[in-house]
């Protein structure tokens, strides 16, 4: 009874009866599904459309617009925004030929919407092609119930203290596997490069992985990865949070940890250079601090405590195989000599073009301080 009260209603509709409608015939009509990041910079939205043919790159899906006012995005004696497709993926939920299509929002003068941090993190990752950025991020993120309580969690309670639950296997340590597993083969299905997924320490905390993404393409699937998970939880009637800190108290909270390298880093003898960028990051650490979540790091000084499984907020450390330290170098790319190293500030719901862009600028672009260069003119 419990577990029935924490779903939402529409999840209880037999979903078997949409099937049958999922099946029908289109005669070559496509459904299209924009999807953006709204004004809250955090929350994504979604509305279709039917084109006469099947889109065969992004330059076949037409711009589009919607109503900002109510997306936290424009006045309403103003509303109309700009939907600009970039990025175009499989739809798993309504099936092929149906596409779902990510879109960098303009304003009504054709500049970048607030929240439209992608504009930005695009010129610099033109910038510094030559390098061949590579990214992998892992996205934490914890279910709830309708209640806003963590899904199968006891009522008025709580869980066992942590210890058994982290890539855990039995119904007494994990909640919600049909949910991830489903995420999993949605996002293979529509061509996210989604490359695994575990049970957090946190029960009802899980993780997935997306890469390795070479320059623009990392945010661009992490947030399609997103969308087609709060897609998927719709369907079973639970919510997916990003928060940093979910529950407070003796709980891991969740991050988004970066892993990063350059060419010249995943060559024999790279250790040096991951070793020089990691000194360009200590120098740095204010600054990435406050683009690592929404609210200039406020997100995170709930998160970064030095105590599970995080560092200071307040102070940069790096080492070997350490958990507790801002950057992580893997214990095998100490031994080798070359690889990639892990940024595990950014927070769960950070905007991962603003933590891929934040990472480019510091170590190849050599910025330094607290503000940053336009290369608009460049």
């Amino acid at each position: 009874r419990a577990v029935a009260m924490s779903v939402s209603h529409s999840s209880r509709l037999n979903k078997l009866v949409r099937e049958q409608y999922v099946r029908l015939p289109q005669d070559g009509l496509v459904q299209v599904t924009y999807v953006w990041i709204d004004g809250s910079g955090e929350g994504v939205r979604c509305k279709s459309r039917t084109l006469d043919k099947e889109p065969k790159s992004i330059e076949d899906v037409p711009e589009w617009n919607f109503d900002g006012s109510s997306t936290a995005q424009a006045e309403g004696s103003n509303s109309d925004m700009f939907l600009v497709p970039v990025r175009m993926f499989r739809d798993p939920f309504c099936l092929d030929p149906n596409k779902l299509v990510l879109c960098e929002v303009l304003k009504y003068n054709r500049k970048p919407a607030e929240t439209n941090l992608r504009h930005t993190c695009k010129k610099v990752m033109d910038l510094v092609k030559d390098s061949h950025p590579w990214f992998g991020m892992e996205q934490e993120y914890t279910l709830l119930g309708i209640n806003g309580h963590p899904y199968g969690w006891p009522d008025n309670g709580f869980p066992g203290p942590q210890g058994p639950y982290y890539c855990g296997v039995g119904a007494d340590k994990v909640y919600g596997r049909d949910i991830v597993e489903s995420h999993y083969k949605a996002c293979l299905y529509a061509g996210v490069k989604i490359c695994g997924t575990n049970a957090e320490v946190m029960p009802s905390q899980w993780e997935f992985q997306v890469g390795p993404c070479e320059g623009i393409e990392m945010g661009d699937h992490l947030w399609m990865a997103r969308f087609i998970l709060h897609r998927v939880c719709e369907d079973f009637g639970v919510v997916a949070t990003l928060d940093p800190k979910p529950m407070t108290g003796n709980w891991n909270g969740a991050g988004c940890h970066t892993n990063y390298s350059t060419e010249e880093m995943r060559r024999e003898g790279g250790l040096k250079h991951i070793e020089a960028a990691i000194e360009k990051l200590s120098k740095r650490h204010d600054y990435h601090i406050c683009v690592y979540d929404p609210r200039g790091g406020r997100d995170n000084s709930r998160r970064l405590t030095g105590h599970h499984e995080t560092s200071n907020i307040f102070e940069f450390s790096a080492g070997v195989a350490n958990r507790g330290a801002s950057i992580r170098i893997p214990r095998q790319v100490g031994q080798d000599g070359y690889g990639y190293f892990e940024d595990r500030r950014p927070a769960a719901n950070c905007d991962p073009y603003a933590v891929t862009e934040a990472i480019m600028r510091t170590t190849v672009l050599n910025e330094t301080g607290v503000e940053t260069k336009d290369y608009a003119d460049h």
